[in-house]
């Protein structure tokens, strides 16, 4: 394990936010970070399944899951705002740091951003480094991300379909998944990362778990 190979997730992750930052302040909207921050962690595990000194199966399946995984949150992310002002988050963020919000996003936002997605994709890494032949418990972790994956996409269609219908405005979503959990996308979002972990743990990477740990602990105490 060299330094190089740990730290081409990191130059992905940071570039992808760069080019997140750029688009920030042509938009004037922060709240685009949301859409790259999974794009951000299936670009480490890309890079490192390409950097690896040797070829990773084990690697390419968990960095086609976590792409599969990007892609749906972030179209779903900027469908969900499109043509909605900035985030009420990030507008908070923008009035304590003007003036210079602008420059100073590069760091307070895309840069930590960056910086927290590197480390939520350590089990790709993991996956990526491991010469061990796939096995049982790699298949029971896609297993599990098919299920936390599957859960959060219906999750997300229910509420969206829920807001299109105004009842956001007259109550609080109480009927499908959203009737057994408040927020039934989280859940599925830390299940399949799990998973994830699972195969990066078949290939011996059981220590990657600060990864998966890290988005729970965001979606728990942060989100």
């Amino acid at each position: 394990m060299t330094a190089a190979l740990v730290l081409a997730g990191l130059g992905a992750t940071l570039a992808l936010m760069l080019v997140a930052w750029v688009l920030s302040l042509a938009l004037r909207n922060a709240g685009i970070v949301d859409v790259f921050w999974g794009l951000a962690i299936a670009g480490a595990g890309v890079a490192w399944v390409v950097v690896a000194p040797q070829d990773a199966p084990r690697g390419a399946l968990a960095a086609t899951l976590a792409v599969l995984w990007a892609l749906r949150l972030g179209a779903h992310i900027l469908w969900r705002g499109w043509g909605r002002p900035e985030d009420r988050r990030y507008r908070e963020i923008r009035a304590r740091n003007e003036p210079g919000f602008a420059l100073k996003s590069l760091y307070l936002v895309f840069g930590l951003q960056a910086v927290l997605a590197w480390l939520v994709a350590f089990p790709l890494f993991g996956a990526a480094v491991s010469t061990a032949p796939l096995g049982p418990l790699d298949y029971a972790g896609v297993a599990l991300w098919a299920g936390g994956f599957t859960w959060e996409a219906v999750a997300d269609a229910q509420l969206a379909g829920f807001q299109r219908r105004g009842g956001a405005e007259r109550g609080v979503m109480q009927a499908g998944l959203w009737r057994y959990s408040r927020h039934p996308n989280y859940f599925g979002e830390f299940v399949l990362w799990w998973g994830l972990w699972l195969v990066a743990a078949a290939g011996g990477a059981w220590w990657t778990a600060f990864g998966p740990a890290l988005l729970t602990f965001f979606l728990l105490k942060v989100s």
